[in-house]
């Protein structure tokens, strides 16, 4: 378990670095994204719905405020039109740190971990609790893109990935989506408490989470 956490932090902190540079040098913070998004909004749908999956699908490298895009996304473009490009975004980072990882993960994990016997019991270790880290990946940021990479690195199956993810992606997404469309500038308030409301109970999954795994309940999911 040491050194999946070891692992999983190293990525952890690859991700940190890209937004702590981000806000250095004031690129792709919620005002920028705003900005962006208004903008977009004052040429076509379309535009603003590419704004939306492009921003979602470069958090693989540099970590963007996810629930501010989704939630102004939709504001512009409503809930089905919100909603499906967040899904479309998000799926770009989560499968495309899946596949890359899947490819050269193998070759980056036997340098931070040399012990083959260490690298084997981390495989086993996300085996038996990757699935709820993926689930609840969203009550965090940089977690969403960690787990994908952790599950193309351990080699876990595509489509039990694909399962767990959207297990925990959708609700989420749609959500933040709903939110955002029925928000005004006059009312932001739908807005504010679904961001609240998301991160208490991806929170609260996580502490009850936690205990069950203590139990040895996390086996269930292997």
């Amino acid at each position: 378990m040491k050194t999946l956490l070891k692992v999983m932090l190293t990525i952890a902190a690859i991700f940190a670095s890209t937004f702590i540079l981000g806000r250095v040098l004031g690129i792709l913070t919620e005002n920028n994204v705003r900005e962006w998004l208004e903008l977009a909004s004052t040429l076509s749908v379309l535009t603003v719905a590419a704004v939306v999956i492009g921003l979602l699908a470069i958090d693989l490298f540099v970590a963007v405020p996810t629930l501010t895009i989704v939630i102004v996304g939709s504001y512009f473009l409503g809930f089905e039109w919100g909603f499906s490009a967040a899904m479309a975004g998000s799926a770009l980072a989560a499968f495309g740190g899946y596949a890359i990882c899947s490819r050269w993960g193998e070759s980056a994990l036997s340098r931070v971990i040399r012990d083959k016997k260490q690298r084997s019991e981390m495989r086993d270790a996300f085996t038996a609790h990757g699935p709820g880290m993926i689930m609840l990946a969203r009550a965090a940021p940089i977690l969403p893109e960690v787990t994908a990479c952790m599950a193309g690195m351990t080699k876990m199956p595509l489509a039990r990935f694909a399962m767990f993810w959207l297990i925990g992606t959708l609700p989420y997404m749609s959500i933040a989506a709903y939110a955002g469309s029925v928000s005004t500038l006059d009312d932001p308030r739908p807005a504010i408490f679904a961001a609240l409301g998301l991160y208490a109970v991806m929170w609260a999954g996580w502490f009850f989470y936690r205990k069950w795994w203590m139990k040895g309940g996390a086996r269930l999911l292997v």
